[in-house]
């Protein structure tokens, strides 16, 4: 059964790159992209059941990660958020857990954790 995750991330190099590692490491299905805020809120929020985890960067061509957790709604039971960013500082990854992000991961130094968080998710959503 394919895992569908959606990623959120303005930068169309790195996009390419996370979502060839999810698709190959993860066993995951890219089912959608945003590049922005408004994007991702109105995918996130109009395609409930669609998607099992988002992955979100903080800093988009417009707007926020933390507008975007800020912005979904709240029956989200099954869908679960987490944060890879350029800028996991303590403030940013205790902002994004306050909002409901359940982790929050650095691209340059956590890339492998983030990972293996996807493929666990993964894990648990076969069983």
């Amino acid at each position: 059964m394919s895992f569908p995750i959606f990623l959120v991330e303005d930068n169309a190099a790195l996009r390419k790159t996370i979502g060839d590692a999810i698709r190959d490491i993860c066993d995951a299905e890219v089912v959608g992209t945003a590049e922005t805020e408004t994007q991702a809120v109105e995918w996130l929020n109009g395609h409930h059941g669609g998607w099992r985890l988002a992955v979100l960067d903080l800093f988009l061509k417009t707007g926020t990660g933390f507008g975007v957790l800020a912005k979904l709604e709240p029956q989200r039971a099954a869908e679960q958020v987490i944060v890879l960013t350029n800028s996991a500082t303590q403030e940013n990854r205790n902002r994004c857990i306050a909002l409901g992000a359940l982790a929050v991961y650095d691209k340059t130094q956590q890339f492998d954790e983030f990972l293996d968080h996807c493929l666990r998710h993964h894990q648990q959503f076969q069983s």
